[in-house]
């Protein structure tokens, strides 16, 4: 299914709704309450302040929505609560706009007021949800019919997942996976669930698997109780734009340690892993986006003597960039001025120490200030890189550090950072065994994943580079 062209059918209808509930409420305003007709007087309602409304209003709904999640896992709609969600968008939405554009509005009484109030908020919820229906509808229609699917794996081949695996064939409305096949996670040479499906590999080729066959959902049908196992298939797992499910047992179920989501009928649930909710990970990108143009905007008069001086200082380029591995296991380029001399790895990839011949005399004050990492807001402003995360590694490191400390890979669910609570806390590491002794802090963060804590790390980090405590 093509998730983009879904995801701007919502964004289209959502700003046509927006824009048409705005000029009905308009009309009626000036009909209604101020009593001016349009035969008489058509300026009074075809104004600039209503055309300015028309552009504003609705960039500032799907701000909105966006921030709330609306927009996340758009393929998976579930119109109840579509229906409640649209209802509780538009109330909070409608109130705000009462009070920042009407409540000073010359009117005759208090209840002209409640008429605006529930008109708008009647029109807005109204059509919005109207349009917001008929395509969610459309996309339940198509996956009760199968005519969309969602690639899924089965992680365990035991009489549980064949349990699952058949009820999933025979539902009357399927649910939308399509079961390609399961993972082994013994060292059996076939499983029960082997005469139903293909074995696609084991546990260490999950990343491979979910590759090559375009995996969007896996289903862990091994029992809770095994940890280290779970533990295993989750490190592969986590690090994917997977949507990962489990079937709880008994004492999960009566103890409350998992929130049942029933998924067509599959006693299912999700399993998350200490990232932010949707609506703190979407403000997070807000500010990463905003604060990083106030910086490159604040910073530009300082970017232009320290790119001017790291010319003069040594032959080679300005900007230094080289490929790390950022989301989801994505390599992209990262930006910093240059600090070294050039060719500087002829020798192969090479960390830094703090007496590194290598660094420019320009690049030693730049790596304790970090004014080195200020081209890293571009990274952030295009996505791939946030103000705080775990910091990005190469490609060639990271193989060195999955062989020790497999859990190094769910540092990559989430985007990389400029700066890290492993990075404030320990600081910068010289070789592997520091970046192994950095790394449960960076897992920390993972767990405890916070706006709260991400202000804190800035601060911990401004500091820092007052200090100049940098390398």
């Amino acid at each position: 299914m093509n998730k983009k062209r879904t995801l701007y059918i919502y964004l289209f209808f959502d700003v046509f709704a927006a824009c048409l509930s705005w000029f009905l409420f308009y009309a009626y305003r000036k009909n209604r309450i101020e009593g001016i007709s349009i035969d008489i007087d058509p300026s009074a309602y075809f104004s600039p302040t209503l055309f300015s409304a028309l552009i504003i209003l609705p960039c500032c709904w799907v701000l909105f929505y966006y921030i709330i999640g609306y927009y996340s896992n758009i393929c998976r709609k579930s119109r109840l609560i579509e229906l409640g969600q649209t209802f509780f968008t538009s109330l909070c939405g409608v109130v705000l706009l009462f009070f920042i554009l009407l409540l000073d509005d010359n009117i005759e009484s208090h209840e002209s007021y409640y008429k605006l109030f529930f008109t708008l908020f009647t029109l807005h919820f109204s059509l919005t949800y109207f349009f917001r229906i008929i395509h969610t509808s459309a996309i339940t229609y198509k996956i009760h019919r199968g005519k969309i699917g969602f690639n899924t794996i089965l992680i365990g081949g035991n009489k549980k997942a064949i349990r699952l695996y058949k009820d999933f064939m025979t539902q009357s409305k399927p649910s939308g996976n399509r079961i390609i096949g399961f993972i082994r996670v013994n060292d059996l040479e076939s499983d029960p669930l082997e005469q139903y499906l293909p074995c696609l590999g084991t546990i260490e080729t999950i990343p491979q698997i979910i590759k090559t066959q375009n995996v969007e959902e896996a289903i862990i049908t091994v029992d809770t109780s095994k940890h280290s196992l779970l533990s295993r298939i989750l490190i592969q797992l986590q690090q994917f734009d997977v949507l990962v499910w489990g079937i709880p047992d008994l004492y999960d179920i009566l103890s409350g340690n998992s929130k049942d989501n029933n998924l067509y009928g599959q006693p299912l649930f999700k399993i998350y892993h200490g990232i932010m909710p949707v609506w703190a990970a979407n403000v997070k990108r807000i500010l990463d986006i905003n604060l990083s143009i106030i910086a490159l905007i604040g910073f530009s008069p300082i970017t232009l003597i320290i790119a001017i001086l790291v010319k003069l200082s040594s032959p080679g380029p300005v900007i230094y960039s080289q490929t790390r591995i950022g989301r989801y296991g994505k390599p992209f380029k990262i930006f910093k001025f240059r600090s070294m001399i050039e060719q500087a790895e002829t020798l192969g990839p090479a960390l830094s120490s703090r007496n590194d011949s290598r660094i420019t005399p320009i690049g030693r004050f730049l790596r304790k200030t970090h004014l080195d990492e200020l081209p890293q807001f571009y990274n952030v402003i295009i996505g791939n890189m946030s103000l705080v995360g775990p910091r990005p590694e190469r490609q060639y490191f990271i193989d060195q550090l999955v062989k020790k400390a497999p859990q190094y890979l769910l540092l990559q669910k989430v985007r990389p950072g400029i700066t890290s609570w492993g990075q404030v806390k320990y600081g910068y590491a010289s070789n592997l065994d520091e970046m192994l002794e950095r790394l449960p802090y960076d897992l920390v963060y993972m767990r405890n994943a916070s706006l709260y804590l991400d202000f804190k790390i800035l601060i911990y980090s401004i500091m820092d580079v007052i200090n100049g405590k940098g390398k």
